[in-house]
């Protein structure tokens, strides 16, 4: 019995070569597959992979081969009932081989192929989700100012832990040594020998003389073989030197009306635009802080699982959350070493007499403050006094944004919109 044994250094992921190829020959279908599958998703499963389909005439490759060539005669044996210029007739769409009425989703030709259909990972789909998304305006704030530090790599030095030994280093350091010490000996090993076998040719050589040549060969090669296999001169480490990072801080405010107003889909459309928010950011930002604020008539700032799940009703006033956020900035991010960002999502409903007071908070003391604010309204009634009053803002800031969602397949446009690349 033969075995096989695969030692090529990508055994294990044989077709992840290939699978890339596809992925970014078809992109632009898989991309239309993800954005229509986003909005079929449950919150839940918003971040697992997914199943594609591409239709099949979209992957068909035309081929190239050689014809026969020349003039042919065929004889197609034991046709008694076609003749050279009959017209064979189309069969029926809605029949089958049977002859029995099918069920109508036959094609029009009589013939059909099932579309193509595979798996993309999360991490696949994630990456088709969100590319050519970035938080607008990024800037890295205080450049001057470096507080982090990685290891790097700096090549190697004689002296270090035993964790940090480069094995491939240290053994060509110890064969140059070697060699370096014992080529000589070893060349004189190789002439001794040499004069052995010349010596018992020869009718004049003698046994005393062989023996001292052989007592001094034994001699060289103990001394070859005291050699170290390692010295302390071969051993080499790897170098690792703190180099700075210069550090651009974000943080993304999050706030949601959870008022009686926002009745349960509202709140699911909400959610879902800042699941994806959330996996926006966590997936390109690792190091972004994110602030959950939900208000009604009281801002109250809470932990993911809380914003999202967490039941409350109330009125609504939607300063109550802007004074919580001017509050928050100023006691942590004032530093001036963070770039700020806020997404706010609301039915539109407002005490009218806070609307004012919301422009007033905004344009005075927070979007000064903010790289970038984002507005959605979720709802198909008639726009109400907040929306007018953000609507001064849009005209007046260029770091504001405002979007209207209607429904469900609105979320992922309107997310792209936002955080489309800036030229």
């Amino acid at each position: 019995m033969t075995h096989f044994i695969d030692r090529r250094l990508n055994g294990k992921n044989k077709s992840t070569v290939n699978r890339q190829r596809f992925l970014r020959r078809y992109k632009n279908q898989i991309k239309k597959a993800v954005a229509d599958a986003v909005n079929n998703r449950s919150i839940e499963d918003v971040s697992n992979g997914e199943s594609i389909s591409i239709p099949t005439k979209d992957i068909l490759e035309y081929q190239f081969s050689q014809d026969k060539g020349g003039i042919r005669d065929i004889v197609n044996p034991g046709n008694d009932r076609f003749t050279q210029g009959d017209k064979i007739e189309r069969p029926e769409s809605n029949s089958n081989s049977d002859g029995e009425s099918g069920n109508g989703n036959a094609s029009k030709d009589g013939l059909g192929a099932d579309d193509f259909q595979f798996q993309i990972s999360k991490d696949e789909y994630l990456n088709l989700l969100f590319e050519d998304l970035e938080l607008p305006n990024l800037e890295k704030n205080s450049k001057d100012k470096i507080e982090d530090f990685e290891n790097r790599r700096a090549g190697f030095t004689t002296q270090g832990i035993p964790s940090n030994i480069s094995v491939v280093k240290t053994l060509q350091n110890s064969l140059a040594r070697r060699i370096a010490i014992n080529a000589s000996k070893i060349k004189r090993v190789n002439q001794l020998k040499s004069q052995i076998q010349e010596s018992s040719i020869s009718e004049d050589s003698s046994d005393d003389i062989i023996s001292e040549i052989k007592a001094e060969i034994a001699i060289i090669e103990k001394k070859i073989a005291s050699t170290p296999f390692i010295d302390t001169y071969d051993l080499k480490y790897k170098k690792f030197d703190k180099t700075p990072i210069c550090n651009s801080k974000a943080v993304m405010f999050c706030v949601m009306d959870v008022s009686g107003s926002m009745d349960q889909p509202t709140k699911d459309m909400a959610k879902r635009f800042y699941i994806l928010l959330y996996m926006f950011l966590t997936k390109n930002y690792g190091a972004i802080d994110v602030v959950y604020i939900r208000h009604h008539t009281k801002a109250k700032e809470v932990n993911e699982h809380d914003f999202f799940y967490s039941q409350e009703t109330g009125g609504t006033i939607v300063s109550s959350a802007l004074k919580l956020m001017e509050k928050i900035i100023n006691e942590r991010y004032q530093d001036g070493l963070w770039n700020i960002y806020a997404a706010q999502a609301s039915d539109g409903d407002n005490w009218a007499d806070d609307s004012p007071n919301c422009h007033k908070l905004m344009s005075e003391n927070i979007i000064p403050k903010v790289r970038y604010y984002s507005y959605i309204e979720i709802t198909n009634r008639t726009h109400q006094t907040l929306w007018r009053e953000y609507e001064r803002l849009n005209q007046e800031y260029d770091n504001f944004s405002m979007e209207h969602i209607r429904k469900v397949e609105d979320i992922y446009p309107v997310f792209r919109q936002i955080f489309k690349k800036q030229a």
